[in-house]
């Protein structure tokens, strides 16, 4: 397999099920680690200016409304309400707004890992896309549920990643035009990175 790069202009995001209602069972982080994990991903859409995807499932029932981090964070995605597929790729609103973002490179995030990211990264990966799953800002109910999936994507091509490596690849140079802002977003979403910004700032003079 060769390695080509994530980059800001052949990659798009896809939030699939980041609903209120369906994050009350991720239990395979934190609550508060997988929400860091949530907006540092959809920080990294914003300052690498990726296209977005929100597809959401039954979210006037018990599935609940998009998480406010993901709908008030990307104003612009793209959003498609499925009113009862279980796999986003099977709605072909969905599909065509994928299609639409031009970009063959999926980085795919959802609730729960083990259906609603898998079940589309999968199917993704088969209609030819190259598909990243990215697994902390993903979630579900019991380690050995999430391991299971991930051992199932692997197998089919998936490359899992989290969103430090893709927020990384993104960036490639730290002398990069959107460097600055990709250091401030580590800063917030990273705390050991955060120290050493400020140690420095401090050492500096700068704080």
């Amino acid at each position: 397999m060769s390695y080509d790069r994530i980059t800001s202009e052949n990659a798009a995001v896809l939030f699939i099920d980041h609903q209120t209602g369906l994050a009350n069972g991720v239990q395979t982080q934190h609550p508060a680690e997988f929400l860091n994990n949530v907006k540092a991903l959809v920080a990294l859409a914003n300052v690498h200016g990726l296209p977005s995807v929100i597809t959401t499932s039954a979210a006037d029932g018990p599935n609940g409304p998009i998480m406010p981090a993901v709908a008030q964070g990307l104003p612009n995605a793209a959003i498609v309400h499925r009113p009862g597929e279980i796999n986003a790729w099977d709605n072909a609103d969905f599909v065509a707004a994928v299609e639409k973002t031009g970009r063959k490179k999926l980085l795919v995030a959802g609730i729960s890992t083990e259906v609603c990211l898998a079940f589309v990264a999968l199917s993704a990966k088969q209609a030819g896309y190259e598909v990243y799953a990215v697994l902390d800002a993903s979630g579900t109910w019991d380690k050995r549920v999430e391991d299971a999936a991930i051992a199932r994507m692997v197998q089919a091509g998936v490359i899992p990643m989290t969103w430090v490596g893709v927020g990384a690849e993104l960036l490639g140079d730290w002398r990069s035009p959107v460097g600055e802002a990709h250091g401030k977003l580590m800063g917030e979403y990273l705390p050991f990175s955060g120290n050493n910004i400020a140690g420095y700032l401090t050492a500096k003079g700068l704080a």
